[in-house]
């Protein structure tokens, strides 16, 4: 679409990270062969982090299969941490080497990545020879971007100027934070970082700039939207030549394209766009659907939906029971016995019980997020699967691991086992390791089963068998590191392999992709195509396959599609599930960009979304959990990781 006048800068947003990394990746490979043809040098700048990993990918892809040569190219890297060893395993040169350089012609010489190890007396003098270096190489063609939590590019922290360069900043808390799953633990985050400057990265004849999913959506809103402001770094490429942000769905969700595009111009009126409109005025105007008056409807820029499809009684009656037909307190279908008059049918009820699988990408994501639903699930008799998709290993202190350990050699003491030395091996792993260094196998297997004996506590909690919960243990996870392999055909055929074995009527998957480490995005993609494989089976015909969130945020109110309310016993019963996982209490290793445990964030967000439900004007609850339906299952096109638009049920 044509960028509108709220957007201060171009903004391309496509369906999804691959489509994004797939037409950035296309640009770079065309300059390069169009310099390659020129007889030049072609200069990029590059950056690290989860975010340009997949343009990484693709560009190897093309060099490999299309025979993109590197042998013209210069590269530039944003920044490094300070200090930090070329060879550790956060270092950003390790990382170019792993994700880019090892796997491409390029000329080693020509692959400058910011020295972590520089004096620090002699930093300034380093980075302003990085700056000649730049301007010798006759300045970068075109600089590829990501964008931080708090708009930072580069390193580039709240308060950078314009015209600052290259340089040792300290590193703001926000980013410490947000680099915390790197170092296994915010506390072993460097303080300091050397950074290209935002002059340095204005300097650039072109400027790309990447973000996926919900989490960047608020900022990428304030640098697109708002004014040039110093705290957020990124919003100085409103002023640059030829800038552009490309943006997947989710990280435009915020966008006013996205969020109201009626306020842009004409729109196609839809059910979904209908409801979108109705929800966003509701909340707007602090009134609830039904109160919406024609007045209302024609002061917030609404003139079209009414005169289309008023009055606004109408529009606010049909907006309000879809709403309310996403009320269920039976997720898994009502039974005949138990309907009562004017109970509408639902999709597949006539199966009771169902046969159901709960994907939980961690151990213990199935109780955060859908908790209520599924102990309802379970007392309402269906036959209920756990399935844990990674071993959630890393995500376990040491000290938790060597309590274990120490657990262990007291038991074989008391009943005079004899454990071969292992206890002592476990100890003394845990003891020499130092800050941020991989774990041996064994101390793995120690993590691991730790997991998975507080998920089978959580399960039963619930009311689960515990020969139910099935541990997949999904190899692309199993590096021992917070970066991990992407996923792979082994992947997806454990899962196909376990719905093959189930053959459910419901699946339940992880759909919050802001987890801040991407295991949530990779689990989904492994289910979404394990689905995809199985779709044609008679027994998959009719499946439904329904999103939850919860860890990391909540699903939009007018993309709801069913809602579990929870009484507050319910809730209460969820909250205590969730205990169950005692190493991920009090304070998780990997908390992400929330300080609250995961049974206040969880206990926080359904309450909330009852709380939106009640002011909307729709009944009262303690609390709702929230699903959306995996729209393509229903038309056969299940594949990677996609936008999730609802639809009416």
């Amino acid at each position: 679409m044509q960028n509108p006048a709220c957007e201060r800068i171009p903004v391309c947003v496509l369906d999804d990270p691959a489509e994004v990394s797939r037409q950035v990746a296309k640009e770079i490979a065309d300059l390069i062969r169009s310099k390659q043809e020129a007889g030049q040098d072609c200069v990029l700048g590059l950056a690290t982090g989860s975010t340009p990993t997949g343009v990484y990918d693709e560009l190897i892809r093309i060099h490999r299969e299309e025979g993109l040569s590197f042998a013209n190219v210069t590269t530039f890297n944003l920044d490094e941490y300070y200090p930090m060893h070329p060879e550790a395993l956060q270092s950003y040169r390790r990382f170019m080497q792993e994700h880019l350089f090892d796997h491409i012609d390029i000329d080693p010489s020509r692959a400058h990545v910011p020295d972590g190890l520089v004096a620090e007396d002699r930093v300034a003098e380093w980075c302003a020879k990085w700056e000649q270096r730049i301007t010798d190489a006759g300045g970068i063609d075109l600089q590829l971007l990501g964008i931080g939590r708090t708009g930072h590019v580069g390193f580039n922290e709240p308060g950078s100027s314009a015209e600052s360069r290259t340089r040792l900043i300290t590193l703001d808390r926000v980013t410490r934070v947000d680099a915390a799953s790197d170092f296994f633990g915010e506390y072993q985050v460097p303080r300091r970082a050397i950074t290209m400057g935002v002059g340095t990265i204005l300097d650039a004849r072109r400027v790309r700039l990447i973000a996926f999913g919900e989490k960047k959506a608020h900022v990428v809103r304030r640098a697109v939207e708002g004014e040039v402001d110093s705290t957020v770094a990124a919003s100085y490429l409103q002023g640059h030549p030829d800038a552009q942000f490309v943006l997947d769905l989710a990280a435009g969700a915020q966008l006013t394209r996205s969020r109201a595009p009626w306020l842009i111009g004409p729109l196609h009126w839809d059910d979904q766009s209908i409801k979108q409109a109705v929800v966003w005025l509701a909340q707007h105007t602090g009134k609830a659907i039904l109160k919406l008056t024609d007045e209302d409807y024609n002061e917030h820029h609404l003139q079209e939906l009414l005169a289309a499809h008023g009055p606004a009684y109408d529009i606010n009656l049909n907006v309000f029971r879809g709403m309310q037909r996403t009320i269920t307190g039976w997720p898994g279908g009502k039974p005949v016995s138990e309907r009562r008059p004017g109970d509408a049918p639902r999709r597949r009820d006539e199966v009771h019980p169902k046969r159901i699988v709960i994907f939980s990408p961690h151990p213990d994501d199935d109780v955060i997020s859908m908790g209520g639903t599924f102990i309802r699930l379970v007392e309402q008799g269906h036959e209920v699967h756990v399935a844990y998709q990674v071993s959630g290993c890393i995500a376990v202190f040491d000290d938790d691991a060597l309590d274990r350990a120490e657990f262990i050699r007291d038991v074989a003491r008391e009943f005079d086992i004899n454990l071969g030395g292992l206890d002592a091996d476990i100890e003394a792993a845990l003891q020499s390791k130092s800050p941020g260094q991989v774990d041996s196998d064994t101390v793995r297997i120690v993590k691991t089963l730790i997991r998975r004996a507080e998920a089978r506590s959580g399960a039963r909690f619930c009311g689960l068998e515990p020969e139910r919960c099935h541990f997949l243990d999904l190899p692309f996870y199993e590096t021992g590191r917070v970066r991990k392999k992407p996923l792979a055909k082994e992947d997806v055929d454990i899962c196909v392999d376990l719905l093959e074995r189930v053959q459910p009527h419901q699946v339940y998957a992880a759909g919050d992709l802001s987890d801040p480490h991407g295991t949530h995005r990779t689990c989904l993609a492994a289910v979404t195509q394990a689905v995809d494989r199985v779709k044609d089976r008679d027994w998959a015909e009719g499946l439904d396959l329904w999103l939850y969130r919860g860890a990391w945020q909540e699903w939009e109110p007018e993309r709801i599609e069913m809602a579990v309310p929870l009484s507050p016993a319910e809730l209460s019963r969820k909250i205590s599930a969730i205990y169950r996982h005692e190493s991920q209490k009090d304070k998780a290793l990997f908390p992400g960009d929330d300080d609250r445990e995961f049974w206040q964030r969880a206990e926080a967000r359904n309450r909330a979304t009852a709380h939106i439900y009640d002011e909307l004007g729709l009944a009262e609850y303690e609390a709702i959990e929230a699903f959306v339906r995996w729209q393509s299952v229903e038309t056969g096109t299940v594949g990677d990781v996609q936008e999730h638009r609802a639809h009416e049920a």
